[in-house]
């Protein structure tokens, strides 16, 4: 089968294709047929090195939807099954970008039925990674967050799941998306001067650190995307930072708020899985509203 890997650091000229057997599932364990698998933030920080693992052969991909292919012993899921999943890991040597991946049988679930596969699978990493950050800050009905980032993929979850849950949300981003973040949720929009101490939490999605930190009120919080990389607490604000974790239970709710119509998933544009090298370009040159998204039957 195809896999897109990189074997040493760099810009998206060290993105290779390689072919490379197919793997098997061990117990709790499926294979999934890959109809569609997202390029994220992430596999750029894999290929230019930034978690590490110089030397060895690293997989790119997380996100994947498509069709299970075979089983390991004790799982409930079964052959022809349509599935979306997380496959979390940043140094192993194969990803979601492939023709195959073998995912645990509880970072799968079922696949949403009113959307195909190519915006099923910009679901699960910034999906989770928004509602487990949402989680984070503890805000309930009433009070206020402002969500930097607001126009991208993990920020446009968050408007809409806290929107949901009563908490007042202002999103912060380009002026040229304004229209976009209202359509969200958003019940104010900035993209200028925020005012200091303003609101009850901050969730980080532009990863502004200790700029955003001066936004949120004394003893509120602030939420981070980035593992271990949140500021350090200044006025009593509590500071945390998400670091995503699989959960086929938590991905199954979601897909529930998908064919419900609470979640919007937006694809920027596809990419065959050969061309993998011209999305990381893509996703190189910003300005992306919406997921890239690589399809190795294209």
């Amino acid at each position: 089968m195809r896999a897109v890997v990189v074997n040493a650091f760099g810009g998206p000229e060290a993105v290779e294709v390689v072919e490379t057997e197919v793997p098997e599932p061990a117990a709790r364990q499926i294979r999934i047929k890959v109809a569609a698998a997202t390029l994220n933030p992430v596999d750029a920080g894999v290929r230019q090195g930034v978690f590490g693992g110089a030397g060895k052969q690293l997989g790119l991909g997380w996100d994947v939807a498509g069709t299970v292919d075979a089983v390991g012993v004790a799982t409930a899921w079964n052959v022809g099954d349509e599935v979306v999943g997380l496959d979390y890991g940043m140094v192993a040597p194969l990803g979601t970008h492939a023709d195959y991946v073998v995912l645990d049988t509880d970072a799968v679930a079922r696949a949403p039925r009113t959307v195909d596969a190519v915006h099923a699978a910009t679901l699960p990493l910034n999906a989770l990674t928004a509602v487990q950050a949402l989680d984070l800050t503890e805000l309930t009905e009433g009070q206020s967050l402002l969500v930097t980032g607001a126009a991208g993929a993990v920020g446009g979850f968050v408007i809409q799941l806290a929107s949901r849950r009563g908490i007042s949300v202002t999103g912060l981003a380009r002026e040229g998306d304004e229209e976009l973040v209202r359509s969200l949720g958003a019940a104010h929009f900035t993209s200028g001067a925020v005012e200091a101490g303003a609101f009850d939490g901050v969730l980080d999605a532009a990863v502004l650190g200790e700029a955003a930190l001066e936004w949120v009120r004394d003893r509120g919080v602030y939420v981070g995307v980035i593992p271990q990389a949140q500021p350090a607490s200044v006025r009593g604000v509590r500071t945390v930072a998400v670091e995503v974790s699989a959960d086929g239970a938590r991905l199954g709710e979601l897909v529930g708020l998908v064919e419900e119509g609470v979640l919007t998933l937006r694809v920027a544009e596809t990419f065959p899985l050969e061309e993998a090298v011209k999305a990381h370009a893509r996703l190189a040159e910003g300005g992306v509203r919406g997921r890239l998204v690589l399809v190795p039957g294209a």
